[in-house]
């Protein structure tokens, strides 16, 4: 059955599932073939910065999904469109918040190999889930999803 006549996106897989098989990866490669350049004086400074933006994030963009009573998970039907508070800066602040945890944390373990994955990373993330969510988008809002899109960026 497709993804339109169940009313979903049909995403690849739930996004946090993606990031965390992301940073599993990287953790694998880290113990194969060890790596680490950040200086240990920044690591936790900033890697938890991260981390902690990005949580905050999360939780500013669910309260602006339970406001507006639609579904955050990505294989439930979208009852509304979000285009307050932070949407109006990003289409997609929890992919960004994400992806700040993500980069958070390869920092603070010190581990290149989480940062440099970081790249396919976004491209599974564009194509396998943000396209989707998009295309879904655009067929059940039509003309207040283009205007939305036409104003607001993608990431940041």
């Amino acid at each position: 059955m497709a993804a339109e006549s169940k009313n979903i996106p049909g995403v690849i897989a739930p996004p946090p599932l993606l990031y965390l098989g992301f940073l599993a990866l990287g953790v694998g490669l880290n113990f194969a073939w060890p790596s680490g350049a950040v200086p240990g004086l920044v690591q936790a400074p900033l890697g938890g910065a991260m981390i902690a933006l990005g949580f905050a994030v999360i939780g500013v963009a669910f309260r602006q999904f339970r406001k507006a009573k639609t579904n955050i998970e990505p294989y439930k039907e979208t009852t509304a469109l979000v285009t307050g508070g932070l949407f109006r800066l990003s289409r997609n602040p929890i992919y960004v918040a994400m992806s700040l945890i993500y980069a958070g944390l390869g920092i603070l373990l010190d581990n290149l190999w989480i940062l440099g994955l970081l790249a396919p990373l976004f491209v599974v993330i564009r194509y396998g889930v943000i396209a989707r969510e998009e295309r879904y988008l655009e067929g059940k809002f039509a003309e207040s999803y283009q205007r939305y899109r036409a104003t607001v960026r993608r990431w940041l």
